[in-house]
């Protein structure tokens, strides 16, 4: 048996509108539904043109002109979106739309694609306060139809002005929209305003499947205050037979085989891609044929304590200390009284969080994924030692954590890049216990907490704690178990007062990063050098900081050795060239 999960929907900013009740005997006259649709856009546009002007005051006039207001730092992923693009949601009710929808948008914005879900049923409740029954969704219900359309009117226009005036990457247009008719306006709206649109269809005839989602999901809608499960499943079945009426799926034999799709077949059991435009889109459909609807739990820890802890140095590869094998001992007892006998078990490969596993007794899987994040050249060092060595490094971390990458290492940035593969063996897997480390768990942690790059290297993972993450309707269920054995706390806080970037030295520029040690040479490699260079594009030397000698003609050399390897091309003499 599958359980379609659904997940919490964040409201969009409405503007308190006229209610009206969804009663069909007291539904207003059609050119009473006019004046409020009306009112409902006016107001709308009002409320998002005076929120735009608020952002704008103090800004220069030529800013002002700009079209994408906001801008926002975002990963490497968020540049591979060469246009805005929107993400159409199609199918009848209970087929997991919005669970879709939220999981996806989290998985966006945590590889670093802004993304937003505007959810259709939010606009309609804001409007609609008074849910009576079906009856407001039967297609010959022109009242209702009238609000229910200018309801994604609205929505659309929330969607345009989230994609040009707020640094929105891709809008999640979550409703049923089960009409070829819908589908087009929503196709023409993107076509005035240049955003791609990629459509992704539920289909599900599994009547258990759809049973199960509407007692786990839809007995706690906002639609059905107190009513009891039987009235509430009669209901919205009905509900389900209203749109039913008037459904015309996608097809891709004939009338939209040009479009951009992927419909996703009872819970994942099948599924047919069509015409993929771009990167961006091949990653959605990436995640989507990876995530399973299934209850399992996750648990994941940091190591016991190390010596590198009690010194308080970071990275390195340090063994356990001896109330790091207590924990190990601890942990162990805990996976026993939860009764975890098909826990699959997962460490990096760094020495602290294996001898944790060993002490368990049981299989597990090295990861080299899972290792620290790198320092690069701050590897054994105390936070003191750095400041001291490399006091403009130390300072540029604290004003942007997230982005900042250690000289000859990596930031937290790469490092969610890095664990992406963890994040989808997650989403497929049952029970897991991950041994990681504490960058790593914050990164785990952000993903399935929805937490964005500001927060996320700020969590606080504690030593000899284990956190137990339970995929729910909407959101995750978090349970902390501490296993009560001593441990330093290893917890930088945010700094309180951030050093203005313009009081910084402009004099050191950061050109290049390095990949952490991965090859059995072990020599750091310019991260160029993925790319196709060739081996004589390798640093010579370690990675420099303003602190460490360096001579300018070194520094133009290695510039225009990169340069000329860019891409795997080498600059050649033009007397060498022959004429043509």
């Amino acid at each position: 048996m599958h359980t379609v999960l659904m997940c919490c929907i964040i409201s969009p900013q409405l503007t308190p509108f006229t209610h009206v009740s969804s009663d069909q005997n007291s539904l207003p006259s059609l050119s009473c539904c006019n004046k409020i649709s009306g009112l409902l856009i006016r107001s709308a546009m009002a409320a998002r043109q005076q929120r735009s002007a608020g952002a704008l005051d103090g800004l220069p006039e030529a800013k002002k002109m700009e079209p994408r207001t906001s801008e926002k730092k975002c990963s490497w992923a968020s540049y591979m979106t060469n246009s805005p693009t929107m993400i159409v949601m199609i199918g009848l009710p209970a087929r997991g739309k919005t669970y879709m929808s939220k999981k996806l948008t989290r998985y966006l914005n945590w590889i670093g694609v802004p993304t937003k879900v505007f959810n259709l049923g939010v606009y309609r409740r804001n409007i609609v306060k008074s849910y009576k029954s079906y009856d407001f969704f039967r297609h010959d219900n022109k009242e209702a139809m009238q609000i229910r359309k200018q309801c994604a009117l609205v929505a659309l226009q929330d969607v345009k002005s989230y994609l040009n005036e707020e640094g929105g990457q891709i809008a999640v247009f979550d409703a049923t929209n089960t009409t070829r008719e819908r589908r087009e306006l929503i196709l023409n709206f993107a076509k005035d305003n240049a955003y791609k649109v990629f459509f992704v269809e539920s289909v599900c005839d599994d009547p258990d499947v759809i049973a199960e989602n509407i007692m786990d999901v839809k007995v706690s809608s906002p639609d059905y205050p107190e009513r009891d499960r039987e009235s509430v499943m009669e209901d919205f079945l009905k509900r389900i037979e209203c749109y039913k009426v008037t459904y015309q799926p996608l097809d891709p034999d004939e009338h939209d085989k040009n479009l951009s799709f992927i419909q996703i077949i009872n819970v994942g059991r099948r599924f047919l891609v069509n015409r993929v435009q771009d990167y961006i889109q091949s990653k959605i459909v990436y995640y989507l044929m990876n995530i399973t609807v299934h209850t399992h739990s996750i648990y994941v820890c940091r190591h016991g304590e190390s010596d590198h802890n009690l010194e308080g140095r970071i990275g390195g590869d340090s063994e356990l200390s001896e109330r790091g094998k207590q924990f190990a001992a601890a942990l162990k007892d805990f996976i026993e009284e939860h009764r975890l006998s098909d826990l699959k078990v997962w460490t990096s490969q760094l020495r602290r969080t294996i001898q944790t596993a060993e002490e368990l007794g049981v299989p597990y899987e090295q990861w080299k994924i899972l290792n620290e994040i790198d320092a690069g050249v701050c590897e054994d060092m105390t936070y003191e030692m750095i400041e001291k060595k490399y006091p403009e490094e130390f300072a540029m971390r604290d004003q942007d954590k997230y982005h900042y990458r250690y000289p000859g290492g990596e930031s937290y940035q790469d490092l969610v890049q890095r664990l992406e593969p963890v994040i989808m063996e997650l989403e497929r897997q049952g029970n897991v216990l991950v041994i990681c480390h504490q960058a790593v768990m914050r990164c785990l942690l952000a993903y399935f907490l929805d937490k964005g790059a500001e927060d996320l290297p700020y969590m606080k993972c504690p030593l000899h704690t284990v956190l137990k993450l339970t995929p729910v309707a909407y959101g995750c269920k978090v349970e902390m178990f501490d296993l009560k054995v001593d441990a330093v706390c290893t917890h930088r806080n945010r700094p309180l007062n951030k050093v203005p970037t313009h009081s910084m030295s402009p004099t050191f520029h950061r050109r290049n990063s390095f990949t952490p040690m991965s090859s059995q040479d072990q020599i750091k490699r310019p991260r160029l050098y993925s790319m196709g260079n060739p081996l004589q594009a390798r640093m010579s030397h370690p990675p420099t900081l303003p602190s460490m000698p360096f001579s300018e003609a070194s520094e133009r050399a290695e510039l225009l050795q990169s340069e000329e390897s860019l891409n795997g091309f080498t600059a050649v003499d033009p007397e060498d060239c022959p004429q043509i």
